[in-house]
């Protein structure tokens, strides 16, 4: 009974966790943008012509204006000047970096740095592993490695934050036809989900 009681909890909590943490952090940026824009606005618009939400609809169209004006070459430009001052002081460089690096993937406009999804091969074993090529250009590897045939390779680990870049020799990646969502989904469940095919609905339980 106890055993019954656990599993339906977690089964429960796994169910449930991840939509209650993708709506609270919906609504912590909206409580956010309307605790700072809010106030602003009301002070600058008199009290008849405020209503609850003003703040919101004002960050919304803040970060759309940003958003266009950063496809103009003088943003960039001013931009990239800000940028240079932030990768030049200690600490905050790595903090900045490493962030900047992780939202510049999921950027419509920005070059993806995970290239290829490839089964890496581990030394003369049969063994496989599925990462993502993040450089394929030898001019860009490490002193010591663009001579030879290698290709830098991220592997992410399972059920957590993080992974490893190593360099791999060419002729031990091979390709995989699976989309970059579908192999990060799959490595970072460890592939208890598997990987449904193309068409595929899930059956209704009887």
């Amino acid at each position: 009974m106890v055993k019954f009681l656990s599993k339906s909890i977690i089964t429960g909590l796994v169910t449930l966790l991840p939509v209650i943490l993708t709506f609270y952090l919906l609504y912590w940026m909206a409580v956010t943008a309307e605790s700072a824009l809010g106030g602003l606005i009301q002070g600058i618009l008199p009290a008849d012509l405020y209503w609850p939400g003003m703040g919101l609809v004002a960050g919304v169209a803040v970060v759309f204006l940003l958003g266009l004006l950063m496809n103009t070459y003088v943003m960039q430009m001013v931009f990239a000047k800000g940028e240079q001052l932030l990768y030049h002081m200690p600490i905050i460089k790595s903090v900045y970096r490493a962030t900047r690096d992780f939202f510049d993937y999921f950027s419509p406009t920005g070059k993806k740095g995970f290239e290829q999804v490839v089964a890496v091969t581990i030394g003369g074993t049969q063994m496989q592993v599925i990462g993502f090529v993040t450089q394929a250009v030898p001019e860009h590897l490490p002193q010591g490695f663009q001579g030879d045939d290698h290709v830098l390779v991220y592997l992410p680990l399972s059920y957590m934050i993080g992974g490893y870049a190593v360099l791999v020799p060419r002729h031990n990646v091979h390709p995989v036809n699976m989309t970059m969502e579908e192999a990060m989904r799959f490595t970072l469940t460890a592939g208890v989900t598997g990987r449904e095919p193309p068409g595929y609905t899930k059956p209704r339980r009887m």
